[in-house]
């Protein structure tokens, strides 16, 4: 009997300690969380546009979370070219509405890093364009870029 009244009482206490999740709790829908594969970029610089992204042989991945972005870029070749090619980096990023702002705290080009960088962000289905200008007045950089990518997951 004891054994049955305890077991009770370890059930209640169990189930009483759950969290209930209440309407407050849920996040609302982040179209931006998952992985993206970037299919084109371009670069704008004074009037000349140049599409950069993706070469031949190389692609670039763009993940999210609820707060931290990561990108990846490598070749397709696994190194095994005269140029090995892998490029990544990573921060934090806020997005309200249409308004998408990047805190690249890591990359591999270490004169990026600790910059703040301002998008616009549309959505349509599976598709993200993202554009805005990346400036770094110590490196020369000023132009206008658009990347679109196509969510993986």
């Amino acid at each position: 009997m004891k054994v049955k009244f305890c077991l009770l009482i370890s059930l209640i206490v169990a189930t009483s300690c759950r969290q209930k999740e209440t309407k407050s709790d849920k996040k609302p829908d982040q179209p931006l969380i998952g992985s993206w594969h970037l299919i084109s970029s371009k670069s704008i610089t004074k009037g000349d546009t140049t599409v950069t992204t993706p070469p031949k042989d190389q692609e670039m991945v763009k993940i999210f979370n609820g707060t931290d972005f990561a990108f990846f870029t490598h070749d397709l070749k696994k190194g095994k070219v005269d140029k090995p090619v892998f490029d990544s980096g990573s921060g934090t990023y806020t997005l309200q509405g249409n308004n998408y702002s990047e805190h690249l705290a890591y990359c591999n080009y270490r004169d990026w890093e600790n910059r703040d960088f301002k998008f616009t962000v549309q959505f349509k289905n599976d598709t993200l364009v993202q554009t805005g200008i990346e400036k770094i007045d110590s490196l020369k950089i000023d132009h206008e870029i658009i990347e679109t990518y196509v969510k993986m997951r």
